[in-house]
């Protein structure tokens, strides 16, 4: 990855991970300190403690411990203090956070906040969102994608007192289930040896 940006903040976490978390960008998200994405920030660490007490981050803190988890941002350039990316800048690095999401295959897509989960839907699920997100109600809902299954979640600067444990209900509930939905085709091919597939 070399963005065009002098300070960005790349991906962080496990290459072949289950589970993928996308931010905005490092302004909203934090790690413009720390170079590892959503650390640094108090929304940032509430959500890194729901990560935590649901398995998907073994520690929490500035160089997080990572289960099957893989986190970046749709955004990685650190913009100016204060100030949000252009659209045509969020275009320009489409095509690095395309890459980094189709690299890593996570089964399960986590967007964080209205821009990442309007941004997921539209261009990685076959659910033509075309209506205006609403956070509130798609919190931490399974959303059946093409090859992805999508669960938003609302800006940790927003969280009601509740919406922490709904978070966590919801991924605890997610992985007592067949997440990955994957087939074994192995069956039509010669050997005994297994072919997983989405």
């Amino acid at each position: 990855m070399d963005p065009p940006c002098s300070a960005f903040v790349a991906g962080y976490g496990d290459a072949n991970a289950d589970f993928h978390v996308i931010g905005d960008h490092p302004g909203i998200h934090g790690g413009a300190d720390t170079g590892v994405p959503f650390t640094g920030l108090p929304s940032t660490d509430r959500l890194q403690s729901v990560l935590a007490d649901t398995g998907l981050l073994q520690t929490t803190g500035d160089e997080p411990e990572v289960g099957s988890t893989y986190l970046s941002y749709l955004h990685m350039c650190v913009p100016p203090t204060d100030t949000t990316p252009t659209t045509a800048e969020y275009t320009d690095m489409e095509r690095f956070f395309d890459a980094e999401l189709r690299a890593i295959a996570a089964h399960v897509l986590f967007p964080v906040g209205e821009r990442a989960t309007d941004h997921v839907l539209n261009e990685y699920t076959a659910l033509a969102w075309k209506t205006e997100v609403d956070m509130d109600r798609l919190h931490g809902t399974e959303l059946r994608g093409s090859g992805w299954l999508v669960m938003p979640i609302k800006e940790p600067t927003e969280w009601d007192d509740d919406d922490a444990e709904r978070l966590a209900d919801a991924i605890t509930r997610l992985q007592e289930t067949d997440f990955r939905r994957e087939t074994d085709l192995g069956r039509f091919i010669a050997g005994n040896d297994p072919y997983y597939v989405r």
